[in-house]
């Protein structure tokens, strides 16, 4: 097997998994209350128009999130999203020690960022994202530790 060394900056694991959510009160219920996922806060995200819930995947101890999406205006990126494909997946985010060297490692391999800077997201999150056309068609964000 060959041996893969992660770019310079990736913290190497998933942060979270974003999903786009019509209403998120009952998708809150679905993956707390049925599935079992500690909800660790929800807030607004000004910026982008939208509401986030994040859960915890891991009740062990372990990383990693679910983050719910709601569209607080249907002209938001995940109104439009939800308009386009329907609720479901939107995004996958890996965590960075260092955004702007993971920022300068996707470059290199060739994908196309969304932005040159990172931007604030969720929970006052540095993040940036990776357009999907060079991502195989998955949103890829990178958000800093």
């Amino acid at each position: 097997m060959a041996n893969f060394e992660l770019p310079k900056g990736m913290a190497g694991f998933v942060d979270h998994i974003g999903i786009a959510v019509v209403n998120l009160d009952e998708s809150v219920k679905l993956y707390r209350d049925l599935l079992g996922l500690t909800l660790e806060s929800i807030e607004t995200v000004e910026r982008e128009q939208v509401k986030v819930a994040m859960l915890k995947l891991d009740n062990s101890g372990g990383c990693g999130h679910l983050e719910l999406l709601e569209p607080m205006s249907p002209e938001s990126n995940i109104g439009i999203f939800i308009e386009k494909k329907g609720a479901g997946m939107h995004h996958i985010a890996f965590r960075a020690e260092n955004i702007s060297d993971a920022i300068a490692a996707c470059k290199d391999a060739g994908l196309k960022m969304l932005s040159e800077e990172p931007m604030s997201g969720a929970h006052g999150k540095k993040v940036v994202f990776a357009h999907p056309k060079t991502t195989g068609g998955v949103l890829v964000e990178i958000c800093a530790v």
